[in-house]
């Protein structure tokens, strides 16, 4: 049965942490998954539009429209750059929400893992890390 699986297990887990993130995220003014084009600026300021599409692995009119709802928002800003083309640059505003979008996530990882104990916490992170490696690598 489908619901044997460990990929129907997996993305149950998921839906559980949609359910804590989503909320913190809407109380910051975003929307699902900003917060992941967002970590991109977070670890360097001042992507091009092309490279924020490549490193998130999702069509240009996704990144196209969650630019401009940041943008609108006041959390980024893009501007034209001479040889590199439209850069995307963090405001204050989209800084500031770096501490309370990751403390979202943790908060997350601590519901889903709540009821591990040290041990299988850490090992249920290493298989994680090395199921997703070459997801996240590419």
């Amino acid at each position: 049965m489908i619901e044997d699986t460990v990929a129907f297990r997996v993305l149950k887990a998921m839906k559980a942490t949609q359910r804590t993130i989503g909320p913190a995220l809407a109380e910051l003014g975003l929307h699902p998954g900003q917060e992941l084009l967002l970590s991109q600026l977070w670890r360097e300021d001042g992507v091009t539009q092309a490279e924020l599409i490549t490193r998130l692995g999702v069509e240009p009119p996704t990144v196209s429209k969650a630019l401009h709802r940041l943008e609108r928002a006041g959390f980024v800003r893009r501007e034209r750059t001479p040889g590199h083309g439209l850069t995307v640059h963090l405001t204050d505003d989209g800084r500031a929400l770096q501490e309370p979008a990751e403390q979202a996530w943790r908060q997350a990882d601590a519901e889903l893992l709540r009821d591990l104990d040290d041990d299988d916490r850490a090992a249920f992170s290493a298989i994680i890390r090395r199921l997703t490696a070459t997801e996240l690598a590419g």
